[in-house]
């Protein structure tokens, strides 16, 4: 297998100050009822990291995962998402923060946000740490963008490519 080392757009410390700033726009808009649900797997290493950002915040929140894929090992979503875990905690009548590494076709967040809200979550809320750009409209976009990302195949902070590379402590571009 041929290693390439990726192009660094975003730092270790970069990601650590723009999860910080995020943190401090999330915090007032929700409570310590909070359940945080993060879009496995690419999502983990931003969702822990914002939890705890929130927490030095002052929000002390739940945390629960949803697991779907609209990828497999591809690097292009194959246009559904299917639910491979559901969520564990209940959201009826709770605010709910779902939050991804990275928005591109907006499949997933849509889909998640669905599926929330048919849980009973009383609000949906939605952050992602980067945000590409895209050539239609999406059907939702996030309430929260770390990071404006280029067009590019990003991989690291849970990004992939073909499951490998998401735990660089960086993003990097693969083409």
């Amino acid at each position: 297998m041929s290693r390439t080392t990726p192009e660094v757009l975003v730092s270790e410390a970069g990601i650590a100050e723009a999860v910080e700033a995020l943190a401090a726009k999330i915090a007032p808009r929700i409570d310590d009822d909070t359940v945080v649900v993060c879009l496995l797997t690419g999502g983990i290493w931003f969702g822990a990291d914002l939890t705890r950002a929130l927490a030095r915040a002052g929000r002390m929140v739940h945390f629960d995962a949803l697991w779907l894929s609209s990828y497999r090992d591809a690097r292009q979503s194959y246009g559904r998402c299917e639910v491979r875990a559901d969520l564990q905690r209940p959201v009826v009548g709770r605010k709910t923060l779902i939050v991804d590494d990275v928005f591109d076709t907006g499949l997933s967040l849509s889909e998640a946000a669905r599926l929330v809200r048919d849980a009973g979550a009383s609000e949906v809320l939605t952050a992602v740490f980067a945000r590409k750009p895209w050539p239609e409209q999406r059907a939702l976009e996030p309430d929260f963008v770390a990071w404006e990302a280029p067009s590019r195949f990003l991989v690291g902070y849970g990004m992939d490519v073909s499951g490998g590379m998401r735990g660089l402590p960086y993003i990097g571009a693969m083409d």
